[in-house]
Parts: structure tokens; C-alpha cells; sequence
């Protein structure tokens, strides 16, 4: 094997943390977040049943998508692991709102130009709340490569 060649195998490996990481079905809380369907939810309802004649306890699980607010449940036993998505919430300083994007600084003063205007009430606030000259700092929440605006306030003076 040529020296050159020797670094090949791991250069597409990206450097950071998973999106996921399991955890026992029993462990879970509610308040929490589980990976239901595919999709990052916060447990708002879990139930657990008793073992059956052969069986193991099951969960019940209800959460709702971080994202887009639907309703999932699954059902699944206690000792079982299931995906927890590793959820951040970063605050940015609002620059500029252009064509249904928000323009965010970043800490280190570069900009972030990716994180579409809410829906809603919410985006209706934050327009109406910057174009009044306003500075606002909103909150993104982000998820299993996906990234959402979910609340705003004023940056203080």
C-alpha cells in the first residue's frame, strides 16, 4: 500500500456526533425525545402495560414531531432499545429576513442563512417585530439534520 493511499478509507467519515443514540424503551421519560416513524418526537404520553403470559412489558408510547407538530405513537417492549435524536437549541442574533429565510449571526460573527421563517403566527411576529426595528434573537432547535426556528424575544439593550 502507497503512503498516500493509507488515508482514503476515512475521509468521508464527518467529524461530529450522531444524530441518534439508543436508549432502553424502559428509560425513556416523558418530556423526553424519541425517534418515532423516523421522525423526532417529544414524548408527551407513555403508558407501560404488565408482562403477559409470555411476554415482556410494553410501552406506549405519544409524541409529538419537533418540527412539525403531528402526532405519533409506537408500541414497544420495555427492554427493547429505541433511537433518542440528539436535539440542540442554539440562539442566534436575527440580521436580516430574505425571501422566507432568516439571515442569524453566528457566534463567531459569520453568517447563517439556512433557517427558513416559521409558519404561522410565529413568523408573522418576527417580521412584524424586526421591520419595526426591533433586535431579536430567535432560538433553533435542530435535530437529525434538520433545523427549525421555534421561539424569538428581544436582545436586551
Amino acid at each position: 500500500m502507497a503512503d498516500n493511499d493509507e488515508h482514503t478509507t476515512f475521509d468521508a467519515v464527518s467529524a461530529g456526533a450522531s444524530a441518534t443514540y439508543p436508549m432502553q424503551c424502559s428509560a425513556l421519560r416523558k418530556n423526553g425525545h424519541v425517534v418515532i416513524k423516523g421522525r423526532p418526537c417529544k414524548i408527551v404520553d407513555m403508558s407501560t402495560s404488565k408482562t403477559g403470559k409470555h411476554g415482556h412489558a410494553k410501552v406506549h408510547l405519544v409524541g409529538i414531531d419537533i418540527f412539525t407538530g403531528k402526532k405519533y405513537e409506537d408500541l414497544s417492549p420495555s427492554t427493547h432499545n429505541m433511537d433518542v435524536p440528539n436535539v440542540s437549541r442554539n440562539e442566534f442574533q436575527l440580521l436580516d429576513i430574505d425571501d422566507g429565510f432568516l439571515s442569524l449571526m453566528k457566534e463567531d460573527g459569520s453568517t447563517k442563512d439556512d433557517v427558513k421563517v416559521p409558519g404561522e403566527d410565529l413568523g408573522k411576529q418576527i417580521e412584524t417585530d424586526f421591520k419595526s426595528g426591533k433586535d431579536l434573537i430567535v432560538t433553533v432547535i435542530s435535530a437529525m439534520g434538520e433545523e427549525a426556528c421555534i421561539s424569538f424575544k428581544e436582545a436586551p439593550k
